[in-house]
């Protein structure tokens, strides 16, 4: 059996989230460090922005931007794809509830 630790597009938000990240966890498992707090900072949503959204043209980056609870993380691929994962983003509020209304305007605005 082949073993292949790595980071997961499902655990992303943590940059954004958590004290210590899944990357700098990754790091600290391969340099046989101790593992770092795991304590989520704030509650978060985070939406995987797929190709889709692209339509032959960008989306509505404004929209995103212009929310001071919303952080961008695109993956530097050139060419959008149906299906294909572009970036992501996270949405931090204090009330969980919010952060879902929030991500969910942003998407809707983002199309």
């Amino acid at each position: 059996m082949k073993l292949a630790p790595r980071t997961h597009n499902s655990g992303h938000y943590t940059l954004d989230a958590c004290i210590t990240s899944q990357f700098e966890q990754q790091v600290r498992m391969v340099c046989e460090l101790p593992f770092g707090a795991t304590d989520l900072l704030s509650p978060v949503v985070m939406v995987n922005m797929l190709g889709d959204l692209w339509h032959d043209a960008q989306p509505n980056w404004l929209a995103l931007l212009q929310s001071t609870n919303t952080k961008l993380h695109l993956y530097g691929k050139h060419e959008a794809r149906p299906g294909r994962k572009m970036g992501h983003y996270c949405t931090l509020t204090p009330q969980l509830d919010d952060a879902l209304t929030e991500a969910a305007h942003i998407f809707q605005q983002l199309q």
